[in-house]
């Protein structure tokens, strides 16, 4: 195979653009009963995930997701003990979480089994924490779980989805917020990937207010940088029941773990909207 000539891209309709990568082999294939998963090596990113042809990550630039899907919020609780992901079969966010020594538990649950184990297999880096023994790993309907979750019992839930299509449609309305809500304590934090703020912001806003029919009465929405998917700028949207997005400045600047992105500045600089984000959004 021609490592020159031999490219993979991906067509993103609701953007009215494109990525590629030039691959030089498949790796790995699977069909789930849920998805296609597919796994390739190219020259320059490491290795690639995609999901009914849809680019979920790359080796080389998977950390600026998982770590600001996750530190944001847990440097913003006062003290988070019980965390819970909804998707991240990757376990990368799980990773992330249990990065914090102050978490008791953090529960990921992914209604597809075979993205974790392509993960184990493709990209054991992310999957370094899955035995730690307050890890628990789920394959099981997201939407159901929340809904069965005991009420004020959670401090974080992270919705580490794919887009709002096929099995991750339904983490996107009021019925699902309003199971966040009831089982996130009352100074809980709800955290989800938010798509493109350059190109997604109408889908930003009907996030937010279905967020708000749930009972959420704040938000922030933090971009940040994603090579690997559309328009290359992404974000993750924070909802609280209550209170502000201040966040425990020293204790993020005295961390006693490595990051490859998120700093305590990082975190600062990403709560500064920009105005046209800001305008859209009504802030």
């Amino acid at each position: 195979m021609n490592t020159q000539t031999t490219w993979h891209h991906e067509n993103f309709e609701p953007t009215g653009s494109s990525i590629g990568y030039r691959i030089t082999r498949k790796l790995d294939e699977v069909q789930s009963p849920f998805q296609k998963i597919e796994i390739f090596e190219s020259t320059d990113w490491g290795n690639l995930m995609l999901i009914d042809g849809a680019m979920m990550l790359t080796t080389k630039d998977n950390f600026l997701y998982h770590e600001m899907m996750s530190h944001p919020a847990l440097f913003t609780h006062a003290a988070p003990k019980r965390v819970v992901i909804i998707g991240g079969g990757d376990c990368g966010t799980l990773r992330e979480v249990l990065r914090h020594p102050g978490v008791e538990s953090a529960t990921q649950c992914d209604i597809d089994e075979q993205v974790t184990r392509m993960a184990e297999k493709w990209f054991p880096e992310l999957c370094e924490s899955n035995g730690d023994p307050r890890a628990e790993l789920l394959f099981d309907d997201g939407v159901a779980y929340m809904a069965n979750c005991p009420a004020d019992s959670v401090d974080i839930v992270i919705v580490d989805s794919t887009d709002p299509v096929g099995p991750a449609e339904g983490l996107f309305n009021k019925a699902f917020y309003e199971s966040c809500f009831k089982a996130l304590k009352d100074d809980g934090i709800l955290v989800q990937q938010s798509e493109s703020p350059l190109m997604l912001l109408d889908l930003i806003k009907e996030m937010r207010g279905e967020m708000g029919k749930a009972g959420f009465t704040t938000f922030k929405t933090l971009p940040f940088p994603q090579p690997c998917y559309p328009t290359g700028w992404w974000s993750c949207t924070l909802a609280r029941k209550g209170g502000g997005f201040d966040f425990r400045t020293a204790d993020a600047r005295a961390k006693a773990f490595p990051t490859l992105y998120y700093t305590a500045d990082i975190h600062a600089g990403a709560l500064s909207t920009p105005p046209f984000v800001a305008a859209a959004l009504g802030e």
